[in-house]
């Protein structure tokens, strides 16, 4: 089922206008929030970064509560076991080109089945690189091309993953997750003036490992002892290929990373 500007419809019939900004231009904001037997987890942050995202953007704040509401009626309609929650709020409907309309935003509610993520992956570097100057940086945007170009090259390379260095050189994140290391001993993420986004499951294990943030050389990869990648649906994850470099199984910081997670996401659905 889909929530789309106070209607709950099914997929086959839910509809925007053609002239929708999110549409045309890539003139809107998006999380995605994990769903599991219908409770969403950190609902708040991810609301809370949908507000920041929009603010960058220069749209009206989204109401928090008209998109909890669509949020539980999407979950009420469809109940699943584990599900890809997505809300997605766009400029509206407006002229053709870059300029914004009149109209109000758009708001879409869309739940989807996602798998369990295995827990460990492979990974691939990418040439393509982030703009960390750019006036949409740390932003969550509809604006993806990017990321589905690097995406399909990992995908082509046996990877579930593109790591993307900034216009500095430095390790940046992947298309969809934010990446950690370890480096003699040390558990480390590059920092948010890299132009990462701030991911929710980055800063939860922030917050709950004690790990770092710095700048890291791109070149950092291959002397990382451990690396691991989190993300809304792969919580953590390890990174057992980098290319063609071969890592051991789930290292000792990760499994501990890991493990932590797991204990303190199910003791709070909500963290603060």
């Amino acid at each position: 089922m889909i929530w789309v500007n106070g209607t709950l419809t099914t997929e086959d019939t839910a509809a925007l206008p053609v002239l929708d900004h999110g549409l045309t231009v890539g003139d809107g904001v998006f999380e995605t929030v994990k769903a599991e037997n219908g409770e969403l987890f950190a609902l708040t942050r991810h609301l809370d970064r949908l507000t920041r995202s929009a603010r960058g953007l220069g749209l009206p704040d989204p109401d928090h509560d008209l998109v909890r509401g669509a949020c539980a009626a999407v979950l009420a309609a469809k109940p699943l076991p584990l599900g890809r929650l997505r809300i997605t709020y766009t400029g509206g409907t407006s002229p053709l080109g870059s300029e914004r309309g009149t109209a109000a935003p758009s708001l879409i509610v869309a739940l989807g089945t996602a798998n369990p993520r295995p827990e460990t992956t492979s990974v691939v570097t990418v040439p393509w690189r982030r703009n960390e100057h750019s006036a949409v940086t740390g932003l969550k945007t509809t604006s993806y091309a990017e990321n589905v170009i690097a995406l399909a090259a990992a995908h082509r390379a046996g990877a579930s993953e593109a790591l993307l260095a900034n216009t500095a050189g430095n390790l940046c994140e992947g298309t969809g997750s934010n990446v950690f290391l370890v480096l003699d001993g040390r558990l480390l993420t590059p920092t948010l003036a890299s132009g990462c986004l701030a991911g929710i499951t980055r800063h939860l294990v922030l917050d709950w490992t004690g790990a770092e943030e710095t700048d890291l050389p791109l070149e950092a990869l291959a002397d990382a002892e451990e690396i691991f990648l989190t993300s809304t649906l792969r919580d953590v994850q390890a990174v057992t290929r980098v290319d063609d470099r071969e890592l051991p199984g789930v290292g000792p910081v990760t499994r501990k990373a890991m493990e932590l997670f797991a204990e303190r996401a199910a003791q709070d659905r909500g963290p603060a």
